[in-house]
């Protein structure tokens, strides 16, 4: 697979990456050795950024990115975030949590279930209101200068809050949702992080799985699997936004490609400072996922896919 540099860090990454959290968390039943197979091949293909959260589970994804990683360390950069809690897991619900004494903790925990001696790209996964950014960036930053963290990031933040942080320690990526139904980044944080030589992580590039057009009107979802929760799957919304997957669909007939696929290429053309993470549990997926990063798209196939209707619902 081609590469993409994380930032100024000097990691290089698969331009796919993978997340891990869906194998734990949110997404219906965990599937651990599904998970372990697909961080597998997902390595062998050569997507080797790989992303999870203390959150997730709560803590259940780090042990198995852990045991995933087990004789193969060397092969993968691993990302993983700090600063939220659990408040309600059959909701799926968090609160925040920036405050140096939990930070701290946080980062050792993270150690022990992943099983690694330095995590790659640590996030602060949301900004606690209650607490200076700086204060949660500063420590942080002691993580790196114990040499327990290669290098940080941050995820949902404005350009504001970034340059706060940056003025603390130096910001490698920034991650937040990205796709072709979900594109505010794009008016000031993905071009800022272009500038600044800071990556940009976009997760949920496939929409939570819609724009493989797979969810189709009428659709329903578990008690586990947070989307039958969230605005954009409504049966109202999913009926609505199918016209956003009928265009995308057209790309990907006239490509020879799958839905999907064409997604990510649209958010991978956004920059080579961008490294999107889907998500998957199933390796036929992945490795549809993956293929993606050959995929061309064309002027004209990129100003068509830019008119897309804006997505019917709220992401949250």
């Amino acid at each position: 697979m081609r590469t993409r540099t994380l930032g100024t860090t000097g990691l290089e990454v698969g331009s796919i990456g993978l997340g891990c959290m869906g194998m734990s968390w949110a997404y219906g039943s965990p599937a651990e050795g599904d998970g372990i197979a697909v961080i597998h091949r997902a390595l062998d293909l050569g997507a080797t950024f790989l992303d999870t959260s203390d959150v997730y589970g709560p803590f259940t994804n780090e042990e198995l990115v852990g045991r995933a990683l087990a004789g193969r360390r060397d092969e993968a950069v691993v990302a993983t975030k700090c600063g939220l809690v659990v408040e309600d897991r059959e909701t799926v619900s968090y609160g925040r949590n920036g405050t140096p004494e939990h930070i701290r903790a946080a980062c050792d925990a993270s150690l022990r279930r992943l099983g690694v001696e330095q995590i790659d790209l640590w996030y602060l996964h949301r900004v606690d209101e209650d607490v200076p950014v700086e204060e949660s960036i500063g420590a942080m930053a002691e993580q790196v200068a114990a040499g327990k963290v290669r290098a940080l990031g941050m995820s949902e933040v404005d350009v504001e809050t970034l340059e706060r942080a940056r003025a603390v320690h130096e910001i490698a990526a920034v991650q937040s949702e990205l796709s072709l139904w979900t594109r505010g980044a794009l008016d000031d944080v993905v071009p800022y992080c272009a500038a600044s030589g800071i990556a940009f992580v976009p997760f949920s590039p496939l929409g939570r799985g819609f724009l493989t057009g797979r969810i189709a009107a009428g659709s329903s979802f578990g008690e586990s699997d947070f989307r039958g929760r969230n605005p954009r799957f409504t049966p109202e919304a999913i009926d609505a936004n199918q016209a956003i997957t009928v265009a995308v669909r057209g790309v990907a007939d006239r490509l020879g490609a799958a839905p999907g696929q064409v997604a990510l290429a649209w958010v991978l053309a956004q920059g080579e400072h961008v490294v999107p993470i889907p998500g998957t549990k199933r390796l036929a997926y992945l490795e549809e996922n993956l293929a993606a990063a050959e995929l061309e798209l064309s002027a004209g196939d990129l100003a068509e896919l830019d008119t897309l209707p804006a997505a019917v619902g709220e992401r949250y």
